[in-house]
């Protein structure tokens, strides 16, 4: 199966390109701007027709675009986010090469939810800033194109490779801070938000299969059950072997985790479903709101990914965020 992946290098895109690479039936070729791609080409810039020929040439079986950005302002975030799918969709109806699409989309679609419910597929989406726009106008693109196509909304990607700006990037550089330094008390605003963490290596093989699928539409991918902030710190504290006392700044007080420390240690890992005290913790807002416009809670219902792709999540949090740690520990 030859496969043509877009946007090899970036965080989502390598480790799909890892997957397609162990697989000996996936004849892979890698698009992007990057020196190290098969094949230079810019899609915020380029044209329709000059990937059209390229296709042409090619003739790839499935067309897997991991492009895009999470950064920038709405004219950037068009540039890259929609401009770029209408070109993929553009040049896949001019080819004759008949290739199935695989966009990923992302969570920030739907935008803020209910606490305590799960998001199914046939939610209506309220995305609650540019970011969250601008995916769903590429999906509406992707769905509205008339190709063989499926949209992954995947929900909140951690793991090796995390990046140092990312929510729990920065909390984990915070902690490799607190322990060079040995403070031991670490201050920390809005871990009451929670989010439905998904491994970024569950996330390509979800990829992989929805590649060798016939699923189309949109396609949930999460682990289903929705982790506090503060739960995640507590389960990274643990693999760090961080002793210290939390500080939560503005936290919601209520609940006991506000205003004052609390040690790391005596926090459990996250529990499967969530309980009262979970919920009445999503509802209250954060002191610095977790930035996906998605609000204080969100779950998804991932139905549909083991119905139609056969596909459950397998790599659980504490192993996703010792791979954060032993990055951040590395650094100098």
């Amino acid at each position: 199966m030859r496969v043509l992946l877009i946007g090899a290098n970036g965080y989502l895109g390598r480790y799909v390109a890892d997957r397609l690479l162990a697989d000996p039936a996936v004849q892979l070729t890698a698009l992007g701007r990057g020196d190290d791609a098969d094949v230079r080409f810019d899609l915020a810039t380029g044209s329709p027709g000059a990937l059209t020929r390229f296709l042409d040439a090619v003739h790839p079986g499935v067309v897997i675009n991991c492009a895009g950005t999470t950064r920038g302002g709405a004219r950037e975030l068009t540039r890259h986010n929609t401009v770029a799918v209408a070109t993929i969709c553009e040049s896949l109806r001019r080819s004759g090469c008949g290739a199935r699409l695989v966009q990923l989309g992302c969570a920030a679609e739907y935008g803020p939810s209910q606490p305590g419910s799960s998001t199914a597929e046939d939610a209506v989406p309220r995305p609650g800033g540019p970011y969250g726009v601008s995916k769903l106008a590429a999906t509406e693109l992707v769905l509205g194109s008339g190709l063989d196509a499926v949209v992954l909304r995947v929900f909140s990607p951690v793991g090796p490779g995390t990046p140092a700006g990312s929510p729990l990037g920065r909390l984990a550089e915070a902690m490799r801070r607190a322990m060079q330094s040995g403070d031991s008390e670490l201050k920390l605003g809005g871990l009451g938000v929670q989010r439905d963490f998904v491994d970024v290596r569950d996330v390509a093989r979800a990829v992989h299969a929805a590649s060798l699928s016939a699923a189309q539409g949109v396609v949930n991918i999460g682990t289903g059950r929705a982790v506090r902030l503060r739960d995640a710190a507590a389960v990274l504290a643990r693999v760090a072997g961080y002793g210290g006392s939390l500080h939560e700044l503005d936290g919601p007080g209520p609940n006991g985790y506000g205003n004052r420390p609390v040690p790391l240690g005596a926090i459990g890992a996250p529990r499967s479903e969530a309980t009262s005290d979970q919920i009445a913790a999503a509802a209250a807002p954060p002191s610095y709101p977790y930035p996906d416009g998605c609000g204080a809670w969100q779950q998804a219902d991932v139905r549909t990914a083991r119905d139609r792709l056969g596909w459950r999540p397998r790599i659980n949090l504490e192993e996703s965020l010792a791979d954060i740690w032993m990055e951040a520990a590395c650094r100098i």
